[in-house]
Protein backbone atom coordinates (compact mmCIF):
# COMPACT_ATOMS: atom_id res chain seq x y z
CA UNK A 1 0.00 0.00 0.00
CA UNK A 2 1.03 3.26 -0.49
CA UNK A 3 2.34 5.84 2.18
CA UNK A 4 2.67 8.98 3.06
CA UNK A 5 5.50 10.64 0.53
CA UNK A 6 5.03 8.47 -1.99
CA UNK A 7 4.29 9.65 -5.35
CA UNK A 8 0.24 8.97 -6.23
CA UNK A 9 0.70 6.68 -9.65
CA UNK A 10 -1.63 8.79 -12.45
CA UNK A 11 -4.24 6.23 -12.97
CA UNK A 12 -7.03 5.52 -15.23
CA UNK A 13 -10.17 4.09 -15.77
CA UNK A 14 -13.68 5.40 -16.66
CA UNK A 15 -16.06 7.29 -14.47
CA UNK A 16 -19.90 6.73 -14.23
CA UNK A 17 -20.89 7.99 -17.43
CA UNK A 18 -17.90 6.04 -19.27
CA UNK A 19 -15.84 9.03 -19.34
CA UNK A 20 -12.00 8.30 -19.43
CA UNK A 21 -10.81 9.71 -15.85
CA UNK A 22 -7.34 10.07 -14.45
CA UNK A 23 -5.62 11.86 -11.61
CA UNK A 24 -3.46 13.84 -13.69
CA UNK A 25 -6.86 15.67 -14.42
CA UNK A 26 -6.68 17.36 -10.97
CA UNK A 27 -3.18 18.22 -11.13
CA UNK A 28 -2.37 21.32 -8.98
CA UNK A 29 -5.65 20.21 -6.94
CA UNK A 30 -5.83 18.38 -3.58
CA UNK A 31 -7.49 14.95 -3.97
CA UNK A 32 -9.29 12.99 -1.50
CA UNK A 33 -9.15 9.42 -2.98
CA UNK A 34 -11.63 7.07 -0.64
CA UNK A 35 -11.30 3.60 -1.82
CA UNK A 36 -14.70 1.74 -0.85
CA UNK A 37 -16.00 -2.23 -1.59
CA UNK A 38 -19.35 -1.39 -2.70
CA UNK A 39 -21.65 0.69 -4.37
CA UNK A 40 -25.63 0.69 -1.79
CA UNK A 41 -24.11 -1.68 0.93
CA UNK A 42 -24.37 0.03 4.46
CA UNK A 43 -20.90 1.13 5.17
CA UNK A 44 -20.27 2.49 1.98
CA UNK A 45 -23.96 4.15 1.50
CA UNK A 46 -22.90 5.88 4.99
CA UNK A 47 -18.98 7.26 3.99
CA UNK A 48 -20.45 8.26 0.82
CA UNK A 49 -22.90 10.05 2.16
CA UNK A 50 -20.84 11.63 4.78
CA UNK A 51 -18.74 13.19 2.22
CA UNK A 52 -21.82 13.97 0.21
CA UNK A 53 -23.01 15.94 3.73
CA UNK A 54 -19.97 17.82 4.28
CA UNK A 55 -19.00 18.64 0.27
CA UNK A 56 -19.16 22.32 0.25
CA UNK A 57 -16.64 22.03 3.64
CA UNK A 58 -14.25 19.60 1.60
CA UNK A 59 -14.20 22.00 -1.14
CA UNK A 60 -13.61 24.95 0.87
CA UNK A 61 -10.40 23.54 1.43
CA UNK A 62 -9.80 23.20 -1.79
CA UNK A 63 -10.41 19.27 -2.53
CA UNK A 64 -11.80 17.39 -4.75
CA UNK A 65 -13.51 14.06 -4.09
CA UNK A 66 -13.17 10.87 -6.36
CA UNK A 67 -14.28 7.41 -4.80
CA UNK A 68 -13.25 4.08 -6.27
CA UNK A 69 -14.85 0.91 -6.27
CA UNK A 70 -14.68 -2.56 -8.49
CA UNK A 71 -18.33 -1.21 -9.17
CA UNK A 72 -19.58 -0.92 -12.97
CA UNK A 73 -19.74 2.67 -14.67
CA UNK A 74 -23.56 1.74 -14.49
CA UNK A 75 -23.54 0.49 -10.74
CA UNK A 76 -21.73 3.84 -10.05
CA UNK A 77 -24.09 5.90 -11.57
CA UNK A 78 -27.27 4.56 -9.92
CA UNK A 79 -25.30 4.63 -6.31
CA UNK A 80 -24.67 8.46 -7.23
CA UNK A 81 -28.57 9.57 -8.18
CA UNK A 82 -30.24 7.22 -5.37
CA UNK A 83 -27.90 9.38 -3.37
CA UNK A 84 -27.61 12.85 -5.05
CA UNK A 85 -23.39 12.28 -4.79
CA UNK A 86 -21.87 15.85 -5.95
CA UNK A 87 -18.41 13.97 -7.21
CA UNK A 88 -17.50 11.22 -9.22
CA UNK A 89 -17.22 7.97 -8.53
CA UNK A 90 -14.53 5.81 -10.66
CA UNK A 91 -15.18 1.94 -12.01
CA UNK A 92 -12.06 -0.14 -11.19
CA UNK A 93 -13.90 -3.60 -12.60
CA UNK A 94 -10.08 -4.65 -13.37
CA UNK A 95 -8.84 -3.77 -9.80
CA UNK A 96 -5.96 -1.83 -11.84
CA UNK A 97 -6.72 1.14 -9.53
CA UNK A 98 -6.54 -0.89 -6.74
CA UNK A 99 -3.32 -2.61 -7.30
CA UNK A 100 -1.97 0.92 -8.29
CA UNK A 101 -2.52 1.94 -4.76
CA UNK A 102 -2.22 -1.66 -2.67
CA UNK A 103 -5.78 -1.59 -1.95
CA UNK A 104 -6.50 -4.64 -3.05
CA UNK A 105 -5.96 -7.35 -0.57
CA UNK A 106 -6.84 -9.99 1.99
CA UNK A 107 -9.85 -9.73 4.06
CA UNK A 108 -11.65 -11.52 7.13
CA UNK A 109 -14.79 -11.98 8.00
CA UNK A 110 -16.88 -14.33 9.87
CA UNK A 111 -14.11 -17.03 9.74
CA UNK A 112 -13.29 -17.00 6.36
CA UNK A 113 -10.30 -15.55 4.18
CA UNK A 114 -11.22 -13.53 0.87
CA UNK A 115 -9.82 -10.83 -1.48
CA UNK A 116 -11.35 -7.51 -1.30
CA UNK A 117 -10.75 -3.67 -1.14
CA UNK A 118 -9.08 -2.64 1.82
CA UNK A 119 -11.28 0.26 2.67
CA UNK A 120 -8.37 2.83 2.39
CA UNK A 121 -8.49 6.86 1.97
CA UNK A 122 -5.46 8.58 0.58
CA UNK A 123 -5.50 12.45 1.05
CA UNK A 124 -2.63 13.68 -2.23
CA UNK A 125 -1.66 16.82 -2.73
CA UNK A 126 -1.15 19.69 -5.26
CA UNK A 127 2.22 18.19 -6.46
CA UNK A 128 0.97 14.30 -6.53
CA UNK A 129 1.84 13.47 -3.37
CA UNK A 130 0.60 11.29 -0.51
CA UNK A 131 0.12 13.70 2.70
CA UNK A 132 -2.09 11.43 4.34
CA UNK A 133 -3.34 7.35 4.46
CA UNK A 134 -6.20 7.11 5.97
CA UNK A 135 -7.17 3.12 6.99
CA UNK A 136 -8.99 3.03 9.93
CA UNK A 137 -12.05 4.79 8.11
CA UNK A 138 -15.38 5.88 10.40
CA UNK A 139 -17.76 5.89 7.87
CA UNK A 140 -20.24 7.63 9.45
CA UNK A 141 -17.61 10.93 10.51
CA UNK A 142 -15.12 10.26 7.41
CA UNK A 143 -14.78 13.86 6.99
CA UNK A 144 -13.98 14.92 10.03
CA UNK A 145 -10.88 12.66 10.20
CA UNK A 146 -10.09 14.28 6.29
CA UNK A 147 -10.29 17.96 7.93
CA UNK A 148 -9.19 17.51 11.68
Amino acid sequence: MLQAGDKAPNIESVDQDGNPIKLSDFAGKKIVLYFYPKDNTPGCTAESCNLRDNYQALQDQGYVVLGVSGDSPKSHKKFIEKHELPFPLIADEDKSVHEAFGTWGEKKMYGKTYMGTLRTTFIIDEKGVVEEVISKVKTKDHTAQILK
